[in-house]
């Protein structure tokens, strides 16, 4: 029997699965919580009232981004070697890590444009998708040999 290689990245790519469907589920958490939860996660007022005022477009918005989310997730745990190999998954994975990070990097602008406007939720929030980032970009880098497409 052929001895499977050890991937390196697997710690951190099943981290990064784990937060990201963490991420998910609060995103469906606040379908189901409505107004107060949309407000408590920082989503903005404007989310929060059409919400409260019974409105579709914040609960369809939010289960999208739960579904990329979970998404992003089964990706993390294929390239960890955890579930079947999607397509594309060395791409996505440097792409899901870009996203996180550059994301994490959006109070960078606001310091620079308008200090004032940076509130302690996207300081915490950036800094809590820095942790997302690393864990994929990190995980990708180690695994990278360990994804090679076999045929």
């Amino acid at each position: 029997m052929a001895r499977v290689a050890a991937n390196p990245g697997t710690p951190w790519l099943v981290a990064g699965g784990w937060l990201s469907l963490a991420a998910s589920a609060l995103h469906v958490a606040c379908i189901v919580g409505g107004e107060k939860w949309y407000r408590f996660v920082g989503a903005g007022e404007d989310i929060a009232m059409a919400a409260a005022s019974g409105a579709l477009w914040p609960h369809l918005l939010t289960l999208g981004i739960a579904v990329v989310l979970a998404l992003w997730a089964a990706y993390a745990f294929s390239g960890a070697g955890r579930t079947r190999r999607p397509p594309l998954l060395r791409t996505a994975l440097v792409l899901i890590a870009a996203v996180y990070l550059l994301r994490a990097l959006v109070v960078l602008p606001a310091l620079a444009i308008r200090p004032e406007a940076l509130t302690p939720f996207a300081i915490v929030s950036s800094l809590i998708v820095l942790v997302y980032g690393v864990a994929y970009a990190v995980g990708t880098a180690r695994a990278w040999m360990a994804m090679r497409q076999t045929t």
